[in-house]
């Protein structure tokens, strides 16, 4: 009696492992639940006590996530999340987006579209930096460590990249702010940036650092917009003008020109790195 009742009861996890399709949409699904999930919580943190804490532990709840999923749904271990290389990726994604961003925001300023105002707020700095650490964990284990990851393996890298920074683009027209050129130019700038990164070394942790990196210094030290949400708080005061091409408008400067240009030049080198470094998945290398 014991050994039919159990032949039986199948656990879920093992159900789904056996159908992929199935099992893709369950990630895809769950992820985007945990994404929208904790940017919710994230927008209703504002003490920078309480971000600094809250904000890391629902980026590493989110990796334990992503972990415990791919192990019991995909029966592997998460390479993309390997420590020997996590620490480096990470920050030296963290200094390359802040790099990235602050040549941006000086381009513009340039041109005459950004400018400081007047000081603004320590507390209000840390407060964003303590939940762009969810935000970008979320985002990247969603659009990189599942849905390019998912694609490339059935359609090879090029395919997964358009569609997971297509992807990308289309859920920042939810924000406040965003306009159907922001969603085009972070598509371009930063969904293929982004999934290069990921494609370059195989890892979440480049592609999460860049991530942090340009989200905490375009808002919480430049005091600008990004992707079309409002500024929660930043070191300085500051107000862009001109046209949107130019300044980003209400979206931010990630819909600036400048902010194509200098991240799409990033794109380029990661993706020649990853083609360098034999990463690039192509349709008829893959087994059917």
């Amino acid at each position: 009696m014991e050994s039919t009742q159990s032949a039986t009861r199948i656990p879920a996890a093992r159900r789904l492992s056996d159908r992929p399709a199935l099992r893709n949409t369950v990630m895809i699904a769950g992820f985007a639940v945990v994404m929208i999930a904790t940017g919710a919580i994230a927008s209703f943190v504002n003490n920078p006590i309480a971000a600094l804490v809250i904000g890391p532990l629902l980026g590493a709840a989110v990796l334990w996530l992503y972990r415990l999923s791919t192990r019991a749904l995909e029966n592997r271990d998460p390479i993309e999340l390997a420590a020997p290389s996590a620490r480096r990726h990470l920050l030296t994604g963290v200094g390359v987006g802040a790099l990235l961003s602050a040549v941006t925001i000086g381009l513009v300023a340039l041109a005459g579209g950004y400018q400081i105002t007047g000081w603004g707020s320590l507390a209000g700095a840390l407060t964003v930096a303590g939940m762009m650490a969810v935000v970008a964990v979320a985002e990247e284990v969603l659009f990189r460590g599942v849905i390019l990851r998912l694609i490339q393996q059935r359609g090879g890298t090029w395919l997964a990249l358009a569609t997971s920074a297509a992807l990308f683009g289309l859920v920042h027209l939810l924000n406040p702010g965003a306009t159907l050129w922001g969603a085009v130019a972070i598509t371009v700038e930063a969904g293929v940036m982004l999934g290069a990164a990921y494609v370059a070394t195989g890892s979440l942790w480049l592609a999460i650092g860049l991530h942090f990196g340009w989200n905490v210094t375009t808002v919480a030290v430049f005091g600008t917009v990004t992707s079309g949400s409002e500024v929660q708080g930043s070191l300085v005061s500051a107000t862009t003008s001109g046209p949107d091409w130019l300044s980003g408008g209400a979206f931010g400067p990630e819909a600036s020109i400048f902010a194509i240009i200098v991240c799409s030049i990033v794109s380029i080198v990661l993706l020649r790195i990853a083609r360098h470094r034999g990463r690039i998945v192509r349709p008829s290398m893959l087994t059917r």
